[in-house]
């Protein structure tokens, strides 16, 4: 009676388990789209001001720099969410994606890109 219950009850208990597996896969993906919006929040906000500083003519050319390449980061943004809206988005930007990658244009924002830890970096998340 008790090997009944345990085979009866084990394909539950797998599948509690799957489903709890998959809910924290989901939360961590989440909370890293989290981080990485609020990166691009804080990029691009520092890049409006450095814009703000060069109308006064107080920006310097490295803090130009700095601004024109988060400028264009906000731009293949723009691009890739006018992709979102089109039907089969969640196969085509792969596509888009992978295409860019094999011809050398990086179309994903820098805040979204995956960051791999250098080899004498200690530090963990």
């Amino acid at each position: 009676m008790r090997a009944y219950k345990y085979l009866h009850r084990a394909p539950v208990r797998v599948i509690r388990i799957n489903r709890q597996a998959q809910r924290l896969k989901l939360r961590r993906l989440m909370l890293s789209l989290k981080l990485a919006l609020h990166q691009e929040k804080v990029e691009t906000q520092e890049m409006l001001t450095i814009y703000k500083r060069h109308t006064r003519g107080q920006a310097s050319k490295e803090e130009l720099a700095v601004a024109h390449a988060q400028f264009f980061d906000v731009l293949r943004g723009i691009g890739l969410g006018i992709f979102a809206i089109l039907p089969f988005a969640p196969i085509t930007i792969p596509i888009i994606v992978k295409l860019g990658r094999l011809v050398g244009v990086e179309v994903i924002p820098s805040a979204f890109l995956a960051k791999k830890p250098l080899k004498g970096d200690s530090t963990e998340l």
